[in-house]
């Protein structure tokens, strides 16, 4: 009986390490505030300007989350301002080098610029950010495979 109860407790352990997973996967890396919320609904919408002017007016530099946000705004819009995102990216990836968003955007960017090496190095970090798979490294993942399909 003792050994069963045990085995149980470490099941439920391992259970919950899984749905911590999960969920880090989805959520941001700080929590959400009203700026983030806000910026996040206009990046859904395909409205990149309204996002840029709702993040500048909040101006949280120390965020990570704010710095790829503002990245990813600036990389979307028409025309894009690739330099701009690379900087938001560079700067959010030196607050949390860690950042699954901002690795995988990152990398994106990278590839937007024909820079497949630097993409890979994107992988490279997000497969060891990443606990198990996340889907910052599918998706980079499957975006480099799609580049070089067109090679």
């Amino acid at each position: 009986m003792r050994k069963t109860k045990q085995i149980f407790a470490l099941a439920l352990a391992l259970a919950a390490c899984v749905v911590g997973v999960h969920a880090a996967d989805t959520s941001p890396s700080e929590p959400a505030s009203s700026w983030q919320s806000q910026a996040q609904k206009e990046i859904k919408a395909n409205n990149y300007s309204a996002a840029i002017s709702t993040l500048e007016a909040a101006n949280q530099s120390n965020s990570a989350d704010w710095h790829n946000l503002l990245g990813y705004a600036q990389r979307k819009k028409s025309p894009p301002d690739l330099a701009a995102a690379e900087r938001f990216y560079q700067a959010a990836l030196k607050i949390d080098p860690k950042h699954r968003g901002a690795l995988e955007y990152y990398g994106e960017l990278l590839l937007m610029k024909n820079d497949l090496a630097g993409a890979e190095q994107m992988l490279a970090r997000l497969d060891k950010a990443c606990v198990f798979s996340c889907e910052e490294f599918r998706d980079l993942k499957e975006a480099i495979a799609r580049f070089k399909s067109k090679k």
